[in-house]
């Protein structure tokens, strides 16, 4: 296993700075892209201080990072200078650190930012003693409030900032000003205050004009500005890392009704929030799911729970009427049925949900990762057949789903049938993990036919891609160079010409290597004299040595 290094704060604080500097916005954002949709490959830190990396775009670039000097780094792709490639290695490196992505995607933004905190330190030192007392009162009556009095003290402290732009420095300033209320709060009770406050943030960033309107979220038509979506990552990592923290129920039970009530609030949200056909899964209804997941069920011993939830989703859907999403309350029901461990009613939930445009496939494999951490291998088995069909948006990536798969079949390997069936019946969506997957356990029949069926050509790969094929079993290439040299001839022109001869280079390779010389100067004859009229042909066969 590759060993772990570390950035410090300082290095931190001076890449930020370097890449304020070296990188522009666009670039920055560009790469932040092809981070996201999971493009960088082979990612490895051979120090603190310098990475390599493979990046996927029109070709496969390899990247070198030096992050003591990012003007000596490098990058294979056309562009001179930084580029979008280095950019994506650049968010990998943040991630690695379990640093904030998206201080990097935003180095400027926060440079910027720094440059104004330090203009504001005068005036932030100079906070109106009557606001003060505001605080340390509201931090007196936290302790014994309700999760609907703790958003109503929140609004009182972030009132100052009503009229401020909704950026990355907006959230800090709210949250901070949240946290200037101090109450003494024991464990339980803190985390779930820690959450209410990143909710509250949360909506105040999606919802237009920033009203704390209880189920007014952001309107269909409504989209979130750059710098607003990457505050609102930023949100929604430190709500993952926040629900990562063990809920202390057992022996703090006097949270539960404040747990229900912070659960009342975010399923309101969730059934009411839009649902635009974007690549993140909708905000709320991620936050429903890390509920569950992370401190709810954990923590529930009764099925009574989850079947009270249930009700309360009908319930609640009845009253919203028209204004209810129906994908997300169908969402919600599948989940209570998986914790009850009704999988057939939650499939039959889950299928209508995916008829409906609008939903993201994270939300249609999220009961996946609560199965594999419980080592429930035969179930999540079946969750995987029956939710892979399910997906149909090509912009997911399906490695992850793939990785499921894996885990399963090491484990049970009578399950490798399912998984091919599965991954076929996917196609042409599963593609890409279907090849790997067909090499990484040597099927290069199963491989070479997949090629041929798809309109392949070696063109399309590196020599590096099939090399695996070559070395096991080199005989599958010959109907795939033979057809791809036939169809280059057929297009009459010179440039096709050369494509032919290089595959036939090639081919000479692979007879010479499987001791069929003979069988390859037939060939070569009967090739040569069935195209003996193409002149062009003929000059770049003498060109490439292959006839005298």
């Amino acid at each position: 296993m590759q060993p772990k290094t570390m950035i410090n704060d300082a290095e931190w604080d001076k890449l930020i700075s370097d890449v304020a500097y070296y990188f522009d916005d666009l670039t920055l954002k560009r790469g932040f892209q092809y981070y996201k949709q999971n493009r960088v490959r082979s990612f490895r830190m051979i120090s603190s201080r310098r990475v390599m990396a493979v990046v996927e775009g029109r070709e496969d670039y390899a990247v070198s990072m030096e992050l003591d000097s990012l003007t000596d780094s490098h990058c294979d792709c056309p562009v001179q200078g930084p580029c979008k490639h280095m950019a994506a290695v650049l968010m990998s490196v943040a991630e690695s650190q379990e640093r904030s992505v998206n201080m990097l995607a935003n180095a400027k933004a926060v440079i910027d930012r720094k440059k104004a905190e330090a203009l504001e330190a005068s005036s932030a030192a100079g906070v109106s003693g009557s606001r003060r007392e505001q605080a340390k009162k509201l931090a007196g009556l936290i302790p014994g409030a309700t999760v609907a009095e703790w958003r109503d003290y929140m609004a009182l402290l972030t009132a100052p900032l009503a009229q401020t732009v909704r950026n990355p420095q907006y959230a800090e300033r709210a949250l901070s000003a949240i946290a200037q209320a101090k109450a003494d709060l024991p464990p339980a009770a803190e985390l779930l205050f820690q959450l209410n406050a990143h909710l509250f943030i949360l909506e105040s960033l999606i919802t237009p004009g920033g009203l704390h309107n209880a189920g007014a979220l952001s309107s269909p038509g409504y989209a979130l500005g750059y710098y607003t979506a990457i505050a609102v990552s930023e949100l929604q990592e430190a709500i993952i890392r926040l629900m990562k923290r063990s809920l202390p129920l057992a022996s703090e039970p006097e949270a539960w009704p404040r747990l229900k009530d912070t659960l009342a609030y975010v399923q309101l949200e969730m059934l009411t929030e839009s649902r635009d056909r974007l690549r993140e899964q909708p905000y709320f209804s991620f936050c429903y799911d890390q509920l569950w997941q992370r401190w709810i069920a954990p923590n529930a011993s009764d099925p009574a729970l989850y079947l009270e939830e249930l009700e309360a989703l009908r319930d609640r859907a009845g009253g919203l009427g028209a204004a209810v999403n129906r994908s997300a309350l169908l969402l919600a029901e599948s989940r209570m049925y998986f914790y009850l461990s009704d999988d057939k009613a939650a499939w039959e939930r889950l299928a209508a949900a995916s008829e409906r445009p609008g939903l993201h496939p994270d939300e249609l494999l999220g009961c996946l990762e609560p199965l594999a951490e419980a080592g429930h291998w035969s179930r999540l088995a079946a969750w995987l057949e029956t939710t892979g069909p399910l997906l149909n948006s090509r912009l997911y990536n399906l490695h992850s789903y793939a990785g499921y798969w894996e885990e399963v079949v090491r484990r049970l390997p009578e399950a490798e049938p399912r998984m091919w069936s599965t991954l076929s019946a996917m196609l042409p969506l599963s593609g890409g993990i279907y090849e790997d997957k067909l090499l990484d356990h040597g099927k290069w029949r199963d491989w070479m036919d997949y090629q041929l069926s798809s309109g392949k050509v070696p063109s399309d790969f590196r020599v590096s891609d099939l090399q695996p094929v070559e070395k096991h079993a080199p005989e599958l290439l010959l109907p795939f160079y033979h057809q791809a040299a036939e169809r280059f001839v057929l297009e009459k022109n010179r440039h096709s010409y050369k494509a032919a001869v290089k595959l036939l280079k090639r081919l000479a390779k692979l007879y010479k290597k499987m001791k069929r010389e003979e069988r390859w100067g037939e060939f070569l004859d009967a090739f040569t004299t069935r195209h003996s009229r193409l002149r062009a042909l003929q000059e770049e066969l003498r060109k490439g040595k292959l006839i005298p």
